[in-house]
């Protein structure tokens, strides 16, 4: 019988799934941090694992692994490197939250741009005339550029198109006829891009590099501009953000990610006005969550019955050329 940890809370669709499986027990721990579910690694088979980091001392704390499956797509809190050492699969959960996502990124750029949350503010202090101090803007004819171009761009460019706004894309990695089919046009150069756009959304996965919007990236946007980052809060270098919100270079900013999380309580941003902050919720719709859970199960379950989809095995071309693979 496996014996599987659940790293953190899981949707009710995912524990039925777990509860239907046959021998197969599983411990939840529903806090998600190391501190909560490193004391149970030891015997876990299994571990579906929610944000929190797994390091090469976790991995080495649990003899029995086999495999690993993230509660959704990013892993850059994962020690790749000591589970493919292990031969240990680490698996995601695929094409289950761009929809969610997309959604989230738009509800950033629409609240920032129409200050939705200074006015709710205001009213509830009954401050009724901010209304007519005419500082809000629409997306209707502006032009957003998009840092990234995988699943969760195209979808932000197809939501965008629908507002009626110009889109452009720079992904090195992405040929430009497959932005063209999208309706997008390709940026070769990334800072000469932003500073002909109205909105810039980031859609990257974390670098080695670290941010990509930098001091010097920040200072090239267009004045009056607009940032959002719905992807990895590593993305963005914080402090030259908040100097230019405070500076009024940029109008403003939505976050759902952040380079620690949850931020501290003295972290500038969090006292800056002109940022509209979530905690790192884009992907937790109800329904969004309900899919992760089920895949993230389901992941775990098709692993030991031989039949995991390699193309949602982060790892596999490193378990591939394991000494004594195939």
């Amino acid at each position: 019988m496996a014996h599987i940890l659940v790293a953190g809370k899981l949707h009710a669709a995912g524990l039925e799934r777990l509860k239907a499986a046959k021998d197969m027990s599983f411990t939840l721990v529903d806090e998600i941090s190391l501190e909560s579910y490193l004391p149970h690694v030891g015997t876990a088979d299994a571990v579906i694992l929610r944000t929190q980091p797994m390091t090469a001392e976790v991995v080495a704390a649990a003899p029995n692994l086999k495999i690993v499956s993230r509660h959704g797509v990013g892993y850059d809190a994962v020690d790749v490197k000591a589970l493919s050492a292990r031969g240990i699969p680490l698996a995601i959960v695929g094409d289950v939250n761009s929809r969610a996502v997309a959604e989230h990124t738009l509800m950033l750029m629409l609240a920032t741009a129409r200050k939705a949350a200074q006015h709710d503010a205001a009213i509830r202090r009954g401050q009724w005339n901010v209304r007519n101090r005419f500082e809000t803007v629409e997306l209707d004819g502006k032009t957003l550029l998009l840092v990234g171009f995988g699943r969760i761009g195209r979808r932000v460019a197809q939501l965008a198109n629908a507002f009626g706004m110009a889109v452009a894309a720079y992904d090195p990695f992405v040929k430009p006829e497959v932005m063209a089919k999208h309706g997008v046009r390709p940026e070769p150069d990334l800072v000469k891009a932003l500073g002909s756009a109205d909105y810039v959304s980031l859609h990257m996965p974390g670098t080695t590099a670290g941010a990509v919007m930098w001091e010097e990236e920040i200072g090239a946007m267009k004045p009056g501009a607009i940032l959002v980052n719905a992807a990895r809060g590593g993305l963005v270098d914080e402090a030259a953000l908040d100097r230019a919100l405070r500076e009024g270079r940029l109008a403003g900013a939505g976050l759902d990610v952040f380079k620690t999380e949850p931020p501290p309580a003295d972290d500038p941003l969090l006292a800056n006005e002109r940022v509209l902050l979530s905690p790192h919720a884009a992907g937790l719709t109800a329904e969004c969550a309900a899919r992760m859970a089920v895949a993230s199960v389901q992941n775990v379950l098709d692993h030991f019955a031989g039949r995991l989809d390699p193309a949602l095995v982060v790892n596999a071309a490193e378990l591939a050329q394991a000494p004594g693979r195939a």
